[in-house]
């Protein structure tokens, strides 16, 4: 997190900042919209908001969006609690989203997601101790021909049994694989291509 001395109206907070490249592709975001319409560039934002600031958004954060789109911050906050795809508090290294609507539900989702618990010692919502892995059920992924299913990062993991799941979740603890650097590697790409 980056200090921004010119954020006065914090009076007090944390200050933030993007880096050069998330701000270079807000920016270039932004430029899509007519004027007074930069709003609309909110989903975009908030994900490179997400992707830069450890896969959440603090208050901090969302205000700093704010600023960034010229909204009221209860703007941002209201989509951000909207979308289950924005994380509100800190989470682990992994998110694992399991799909919990009709086609995953009727194929094992909730058995699948009590597995979880079980093997992480967390419930759902939380983060383990070691701030590896939070799970979260969520909407629909749109993989509903391969129910059940879960993504990890931005990686779908489909027709999941317990034991699919178990060696899946096996992998990323034993690869200490931290996904949150796909996000931050997103940002670089799309800043890289559209020079």
């Amino acid at each position: 997190m980056q200090q921004d001395p010119s954020a006065s109206k914090y009076s007090g907070k944390k200050h933030v900042r993007f880096s050069d490249d998330a701000l270079a592709l807000a920016e270039k975001i932004m430029k899509r919209y007519p004027d007074k319409r930069q709003k609309s560039a909110i989903l975009p934002i908030l994900h490179i908001a997400q992707a830069e600031f450890n896969g959440w958004l603090s208050v901090e954060v969302m205000d700093y969006v704010a600023t960034l789109l010229k909204i009221q911050p209860v703007e941002v906050y209201e989509v951000a609690s909207f979308y289950s795809m924005f994380n509100l508090k800190p989470v682990g290294k992994c998110v694992i989203e399991v799909c919990r609507t009709g086609p995953c539900w009727l194929m094992g989702a909730e058995d699948l997601v009590k597995f979880i618990e079980k093997k992480l010692g967390i419930k759902e919502g939380q983060t383990t101790p070691d701030g590896m892995f939070t799970l979260k059920t969520v909407e629909c992924l749109a993989s509903c021909g391969t129910a059940p299913m879960m993504q990890i990062g931005e990686k779908y993991h489909e027709n999941l049994t317990f034991e699919k799941c178990d060696t899946i979740l096996d992998e990323y603890k034993n690869k200490g694989e931290d996904v949150s650097h796909w996000r931050k590697e997103r940002i670089k790409h799309h800043t890289d291509i559209h020079q």
